[in-house]
Parts: C-alpha cells; structure tokens; sequence
C-alpha cells in the first residue's frame, strides 16, 4: 500500500473514522466528567540511620530489603486491623450497615475493613533515600487524609511493638537463666570454699612456694652432711687400719706427741743402758717397763681418738639419714599440695567459669530488659497527610489526550478494516496493480479544478502509455 492509497481510504472512509474517533474521545470525556472525584493524601516517615542506643544496631539506610521489609509491615493486616482500632470504625452503626449489605454478615467487620483500606492505600518507597511514602484515595479529602496518618501512627506502633515483644520474650528467657546460672555459680562457690576448708588451704600457689623452698634447702644440706659424711667415713676406714697413727687427729694432738717424745727419749736412754749394763741390768729392765708403759698410754690415747672419729661418722652418717628422710617428706608434701592445688585449681575454675557465664547472661538480661522498656523506635514521620484541594482521579485532560490519541490509531484500524472487506478502486494505481492494464485516461469529478490546459493531460498520458507499450518490429 503507498502513502498515495493510504490517504485515499481515509479520504473515502472519513465519515465512519470520525465517527468513531468522536464517539471515543465524547465517551471518554464523559465518563471522565461522571466519575466521582477521588483524592489522594500522603504522609511519609524516615527511617533513622544512626545505630540503636539499646541495642547498638546499625540501620544500613541503601539495604533494598530493610525498605521492603518496612513496607511489607505497612501493608500487612496487623497495622489495617489496628487502624481500624484505632480510629474505632467497627463501632459506627453507618459502617456497620455497608458490611451487613456487601458481606451479608460474613466475616468480621474488621476484616472487611481492612481489605476495603488495603485497596485504597498505597506505599512507596524514596527513590534512593530512607524514606517511605503512604498514600490513601479517597472521594473525601478529609477522610483520606485521616486513613493516611492513621496508617502512620498505626505502623509506627506496629513497629515499636515488633521490637519490643521479642525484647520481652528475651527478658523473660535471659531472666530464668540468670537465676540458674546464679544457683550454678553459688554451689561451684561453695563446693571450692568446703574444698578449701577440708584441706586447710588458704593461699596454695604461696604455700607451694615456701615448700619448694625449703625443699632445695634440705637437697642442699643433705648434699653438704653426704659429703662430710664420705669424709668421715673414710676417716674411720683409716682409723681402723694400720694407719691410724697418721691420721691428723692423731698427729696433732699435743698429749700423744708428749707421749711420743717420752717414748723417743726412753727408748735411746734404754739403748744408752743396755749398751752400758747389757739386757739384764735392773735399770734396763725398768727402762723398758717405762717404754713399753708409755707405748700402753700412746695406745690408748690413739683408740681414743679414733674411736672420736667413728663417732662423728656415725652421728654424719645419722644426720645423712635424717636429711634424706626429711627431703622425702618434704617432696612427699610437695607432691600432695600440687595435688590439692589441681584439684582446687579444677574447682576455681568451675566457679570463674560460672561468674563469667552468670556475668555474660546478666548483660544480656539488662540489655532486654532495657529494649522491653522502648518507648521510641528508629522511626519518625516526616510530614503528615493533609486534606488535598484537587482531585488525584479522573484526570479529564489527561484522559482526553489518551482519548484522542487512541481515537486516532482506533479509526484508522477501522477504516483499513472496512477497505480490506470491500476493496474499492480509488487511483489509477489500484487499477494498475488490480488488472495490470496501464490507464490511458482519467475523467476528474465534476467539482475539481482545471490545473491543465486543454490537450496538455491527453498529450501527456498518451506519451506515458506509447513509453509503456513495446516498439514495434521492422517491417511491421
């Protein structure tokens, strides 16, 4: 189809696409004058960024899902049925008798209502803010601004109860087991103080200490009385020998050295006499007498000393045992009390364990019961609904654009309709494209206008259909 038939089918369908586009945009206009007029009333609330005071939670103001959560609230049916309780529509006997006739008595009163409000209201959300918009349509101005703030107060007070009940919830859980975890901490406090008491503990780690420390005290001693005492001993060896005579002891006592030096001189006085007198002189015989007195005395004097040594061998050698005896039962000691300690140190730390876990559920306990006793939640209302002066429905000009355009597009649909059924001849070129045949002539209307002299469109189409026509052959 060329823009040449395009505008022949309209031309000849005028009529009925007029009709048809007059009919539209008359409709739509009327209908838009009927209709009862609506108003729409918005309120909006902002949502606080700044963390929780109680609760130290961080509102993230650019999380999608925080917003759609928060109008996911605003649309639920716990705020309709609580705006309906609180504006107390249930109890006007008007509203009563619209729900006796729509419903029949079906339902409840408050569920129809806060269907009927569900409809009308409507939420958005800022565009890249923290912002939430409420909107409620209305024939009345007034009432719509009412619904609209009442869906405010109603979702504000939802929402301080959302939060609170949980913290209530815990307060009551955080309570029961601060009480178990104060009767666990009390009975590990008492089991480690009867611990205490029974074994007569007061301050084991210092205890230990001075233990310890007198235990290297007696290793130390026992390792200087071991060594006096492998001394002595051999002292005593060397006593008992043939060599007790040269023992210090022996050497240095002054009596045994007068001894020795009498003895000295008795035996070269007797050699003096026997060589004199000869063995059987009486002065010799008393000579020897002497000596061998004084060898007596010598003899004596030396088991006397060393049977000192055996004596101070035995008493190192006793203390030896002693010591040793001592260092055993100081380990023996040390050894328990490191016992007691791990069995106290178990019980300590039963009951620090029990005051950590008593301290953290304590915490837990005052933070609850400080968010129970919320009164303010991370809402405000940035402006309220007022009654509005004009009408958001129907939009008459608007419609009347929209009516016009689709009016247009709707007429043209149809007068190509009408031509498809009952295809017409309107130029010469649906004469040319219907039958193939060229068009020598055309006879204008009666009422057109000469726009060519005579002979000039003859001339013409006679000179269009010869350069259609195929030249003749030769000799024809």
């Amino acid at each position: 189809m060329t823009i040449t038939q395009f505008f022949a089918i309209l031309r000849a369908r005028w009529k009925v696409a007029l009709a048809i586009f007059l009919s539209i945009v008359v409709l739509v206009v009327g209908i838009s004058l009927v209709l009862t007029k609506k108003y729409t009333a918005v309120a909006s609330v902002v949502i606080d960024v700044k963390p929780d005071p109680l609760s130290a939670v961080l509102y993230n103001g650019a999380n999608p899902g925080l917003l759609q959560t928060q109008i996911d609230i605003i649309q639920s049916d716990r705020v309709a049925f609580r705006v309906v309780k609180n504006l107390r529509l249930n109890e006007n006997a008007t509203i009563r008798s619209q729900w006796q006739e729509q419903t029949n008595g079906e339902g409840t009163i408050e569920q129809w209502l806060s269907e009927t409000f569900q409809k009308n209201m409507d939420v958005k959300p800022g565009r890249e803010s923290n912002v939430i918009n409420i909107s409620y349509t209305a024939p009345d101005p007034r009432f719509a601004a009412a619904l609209a703030n009442a869906f405010v107060q109603s979702y504000m007070e939802t929402s301080l109860e959302l939060k609170v009940d949980p913290a209530k919830q815990y307060s009551s859980f955080f309570d029961q087991r601060a009480k178990e975890a104060r009767d666990a901490l009390e009975t590990a406090q008492k089991r480690l103080s009867e611990f205490q008491r029974q074994k007569g503990i007061i301050a084991t780690d210092e205890r230990l200490d001075v233990e310890n420390t007198r235990l290297s005290e007696l290793s130390s001693q026992l390792v200087i009385v071991q060594a006096v005492a492998s001394e002595s001993g051999s002292r005593q060896s060397a006593a008992a020998g043939s060599g007790s005579g040269n023992m210090q002891e022996v050497l240095n006592n002054s009596l045994i050295a007068g001894l020795k030096a009498d003895l000295s001189r008795g035996d070269a006085r007797l050699q003096e006499l026997g060589a004199r007198y000869g063995d059987a002189h009486p002065l010799v015989i008393e000579a020897k007498a002497n000596n061998d007195e004084l060898r007596k005395r010598l003899d004596a004097e030396t088991r006397k000393i060393t049977s000192g040594v055996g004596v101070s061998n035995s008493i190192n050698q006793q203390r030896v045992a002693e010591l040793r005896a001592s260092l055993d039962a100081q380990r023996t000691k040390i050894q328990q009390m490191k016992t007691l300690r791990d069995e106290s140190s178990v019980l300590v730390r039963d009951a620090e364990n029990a005051q950590r876990a008593y301290d953290i559920v304590l915490q837990r306990l005052n933070q609850a019961s400080l968010e129970s006793q919320a009164t303010q939640s991370n809402l405000s209302v940035l402006t309220s609904a007022v009654p509005p002066t004009t009408n958001s429905s129907p939009k008459v000009f608007l419609n009347a654009i929209v009516a016009v355009f689709v009016g247009v597009l709707l007429a043209i649909g149809v007068a190509l309709a009408l031509e498809f059924f009952d295809r017409r001849v309107r130029s010469a070129d649906d004469v040319l494209s219907a039958i193939g045949v060229p068009v020598l002539g055309s006879v204008p209307q009666p009422n057109a206008k000469r726009l060519f002299r005579k002979g000039t469109r003859a001339s013409l189409m006679q000179q269009k259909l010869l350069g259609q026509l195929p030249a003749p052959t030769k000799g024809a």
